[in-house]
């Protein structure tokens, strides 16, 4: 097992610029569950307190060493977007899955890496600057649908999972972590490289700041006339559906409670953060946006942002009819 290997500071802030979304981790138990060889992740606390520990350059360090083993979270709660998207397929045949996968990218020129894990592989998407969850989402799994893919969250036993994993989370909320690249894998005590480049920190870094990044502009193009796919919308609460109308996709209308994250219940509204706050690095409180219960289609933002502002941000426009 290739552990301690030596780590340059440079290949540490690289890593930092290019995986780190957010200062929350998990770490990878150094020992296998009881009567299990399944290695369970935890957060860390900081010492002495209940409070998660920050990633910090010295345990990406020890990450990239191999002294230790984190997870990373994609998709940071403050702003509902992620800096890249990981698409994990672990099952029989799931290389040939992601390197379809990896093609079709290619024909977006959308450079993605492609990493090796124990059952299958990793395939890794940059960002130019973060981008909204949901549009990211949006763009691989119809993208996987079309090409046959499988997706696991669709109620298959096998097929892709796509991190992040949420559309948008709420204050202070998690999400799922994915193993970060270029350590060591506990369960089988290996380092799993990505194509393209030599085994040595140092390649491998230079490899993936070399890929050209999605921006915002293209993953717009990518997506337009889209929406996530039925199947792999979350279900609403009875007591939220709508009515519905002939020329709304799926049979039903719009409903705001299908791009926010959680709500709580405040009076006769539900409350939540304001998409078009959050983008704009605003909404720490999470409570701007007050969704009347009886009625989705009515809600207001308490900062001021209007409704075609609150759509635009959800990637949801409203649509203007022009009249004769």
């Amino acid at each position: 097992m290739d552990v301690h290997l030596k780590t340059s500071s440079q290949a540490v802030k690289d890593y930092l610029e290019l995986f780190v979304n957010r200062r929350a981790y998990t770490l990878q138990s150094m020992r296998p569950h009881s009567g299990t060889r399944r290695h369970y992740y935890f957060r860390p606390k900081e010492n002495g307190s209940k409070r998660p520990a920050a990633l910090t350059e010295e345990t990406i360090r020890e990450h990239l060493q191999g002294t230790i083993t984190i997870g990373l979270y994609a998709l940071n709660p403050a702003t509902q977007r992620c800096k890249w998207v990981a698409i994990d397929a672990d099952y029989k045949n799931a290389l040939e899955d992601l390197l379809k996968l990896q093609y079709r990218l290619g024909e977006d020129n959308v450079q993605a890496a492609l990493e090796r894990s124990k059952r299958g592989g990793h395939l890794w998407i940059f960002l130019a600057s973060p981008l909204l969850a949901k549009e990211c989402r949006i763009y691989i799994y119809n993208l996987a649908l079309r090409l046959g893919v499988p997706v696991k969250e669709s109620s298959l036993r096998d097929g892709i999972e796509v991190f992040p994993k949420h559309d948008t989370l709420s204050a202070g909320g998690f999400g799922n972590a994915i193993r970060g690249p270029l350590g060591i894998h506990r369960e089988v005590n290996r380092r799993f490289w990505f194509y393209g480049a030599n085994h040595a920190l140092d390649a491998q870094m230079a490899y993936l700041k070399a890929l050209r990044r999605v921006t915002e502009i293209e993953l717009r193009r990518f997506i337009a006339g889209t929406e996530m796919p039925c199947s792999l919308r979350p279900a609403l609460p009875a007591s939220t559906q709508v009515r519905k109308y002939s020329g709304e996709k799926c049979g039903t209308e719009f409903n705001i409670l299908r791009h926010v994250g959680k709500v709580r219940k405040v009076g006769r509204n539900y409350v939540t953060r304001c998409p078009s706050c959050a983008g704009s690095g605003h909404d720490r409180g999470g409570d701007n946006l007050a969704i009347l219960m009886s009625d989705t289609r009515f809600y207001k933002c308490w900062a001021g942002c209007t409704k075609q502002m609150i759509r635009a941000a959800v990637g949801h426009p409203i649509r203007i009819f022009k009249t004769a």
